[in-house]
């Protein structure tokens, strides 16, 4: 709801695509100053009561958008200010989110969990801005927002209904240890393994590129659809536009486990890498909003594999007891450095030249993430990567 709501309300007040853009850039921001803080947090207490804690927050802090249109009090500022604490207080719930999975599941079958969480919310996301854009022609975007303080509510509510923890007991057993280790020198700790890992720090670099194409869509997506398709708020087509990326992601979420298995998680990355480049450029192209809305989907599926096989792959090689730290390392420097970039870039160009030839720049992001990965060591990397369960035995 979000997704679809925060950039459309922006617009609508400001009617600028470096105002829009600021949007995207508020959801990736927030990586950079909180990210690895969030995973020390979630690395040194019970993961469960900070997912609880950071939905409550989240909830309480977005029903103010509501409010204040309803005392037409309400100004683009504050929708940014929403969208950055918002944001940021998702961070923390993130980093205990990723450490949680695989204390649940089997490191060999991560893919295959991952793709089902990913495929549950993408298929939200292929629905929810479809049913967003058609509400829009009745509703505010801010009456909107109401409905969505309540799903964080509601996620509160499932995450307190799991009765397995969330963090392995030797973790909260050594919480006494570490909390000898000063916040700096833990932290530290997490960046290290990255650098140190020899597939994990290319991955690293290519995530940055990939999340700055990715952003770069995000922050135009309002004004591409409007200025390129003749597609705007209070037209039905609108959410199907925005459906359309959660539609290929559902479609690459279902596919990413078989192409892993088979290809293993780098070769992955490097047949999917192009696609998802030419998806790029297929929807900066595109003049018609049927045509539009194909190649989103399509980038969106090629997107949604390359990223969630980032994750995977960290969390297979990740220790326990490093997991939220280094999983919010790469999420810092993916999403909260890349995204940013990439919408803010997008925002700034679409202001001056054409948002199609905006959108087209910012697809050099893939040809760099490409040239990174097929010219590094990662063509030469096994097809399965060792476990810390691997190295136990």
């Amino acid at each position: 709801m979000t997704y679809v709501v925060m950039p459309a309300l922006v617009y609508s007040l400001t009617g600028s695509a470096t105002w829009t853009a600021l949007v995207a850039v508020s959801e990736g921001v927030p990586y950079l100053f909180a990210g690895l803080w969030a995973g020390l947090l979630a690395d040194r207490f019970e993961r469960k009561t900070v997912m609880i804690s950071s939905d409550a927050a989240a909830a309480l802090v977005l029903i103010t958008i509501p409010l204040a249109a309803w005392a037409d009090r309400l100004t683009a500022a504050h929708v940014l200010v929403v969208a950055l604490l918002a944001q940021t207080i998702f961070v923390f719930f993130d980093a205990a989110n990723l450490g949680a999975l695989p204390s649940l599941v089997p490191r060999r079958r991560l893919p295959a969990a991952n793709s089902l969480v990913a495929g549950g919310g993408t298929i939200v996301e292929a629905t929810v801005p479809a049913i967003a854009g058609l509400l829009l022609v009745v509703l505010s975007p801010s009456s909107l927002l109401v409905i969505d303080a309540v799903t964080f509510v509601a996620s509160a509510l499932l995450v307190r209904s799991i009765v397995r923890p969330l963090s392995r007991p030797r973790v909260l057993s050594e919480q006494s240890g570490r909390r000898g280790t000063g916040g700096f020198a833990a932290i530290a700790q997490g960046v290290r393994f990255i650098v140190d890992h020899p597939v994990l720090r290319y991955m690293t670099v290519i995530g940055t590129f990939v999340a700055f194409s990715g952003g770069s869509l995000v922050g135009v997506l309002v004004v591409w659809a409007d200025r390129s398709l003749g597609v705007r708020e209070g037209d039905w087509r609108f959410g199907f536009v925005f459906a359309a990326w959660g539609v290929g992601a559902v479609a690459g979420s279902i596919l990413m486990p078989r192409i892993i298995y088979r290809l293993g998680g780098v070769r992955t990355a490097l047949v999917c890498l192009p696609l998802s480049g030419i998806g790029g450029v297929a929807t900066a192209l595109a003049t018609n909003w049927i045509v539009g809305v194909f190649a989103v989907a399509a980038w969106g599926a090629a997107y949604i594999i390359v990223a969630a096989n980032s994750v995977t792959l960290r969390q297979q090689v990740t220790p326990e007891p490093l997991m939220s730290r280094v999983m919010t390392v790469g999420r810092m420097t993916s999403f909260g450095s890349g995204f940013p970039a990439g919408a803010m870039v997008a925002g700034l160009l679409a202001d001056h030249i054409d948002v199609s030839y905006a959108l087209l720049l910012c697809q050099g992001a893939i040809v760099a993430a490409t040239a990174v990965a097929w010219w590094s060591p990662l063509r030469h990397a096994p097809r399965q990567l060792a476990t810390p369960e691997d190295a136990a035995a």
